[in-house]
């Protein structure tokens, strides 16, 4: 009989605007969400498994697993594609002319 054995990834300080997205991939690509955290960016003692009132000064990080690490492989090359997509619209919004259309 074989042996199963979970692979780990761990997805640290992701935005809170795309932390649904990354727990929605996961599901979709057989990945359990083994932690979820709020770790405070100002003392390493201050960890939540739950959103703080105020999540300012927060970071979110989430721990995966796998039986398999090619799913957890797509799982970091479709965050790492979405990370560099947000980048590349950010910088066409900060470098384009702005236009006034108004009368």
């Amino acid at each position: 009989m074989e042996k199963f054995q979970n692979k780990y990834l761990e997805i640290k300080n992701i935005s809170k605007d795309i932390v649904n997205w990354v727990e929605d991939i996961a599901e979709e690509n057989n990945c359990k969400i083994e932690r979820k955290e709020w770790k405070s960016k100002y003392n390493s003692y201050v960890v939540y498994d739950y959103e703080p009132f105020c999540s300012e000064g927060f970071e979110i990080n989430v721990l995966l697993s796998s039986f398999d690490i090619s799913y957890l492989n797509f799982i970091k090359y479709l965050y790492n594609e979405k990370l560099s997509t947000i980048e590349y619209l950010d910088n066409c919004i900060k470098n384009s002319p702005v236009k006034n259309y108004s009368h």
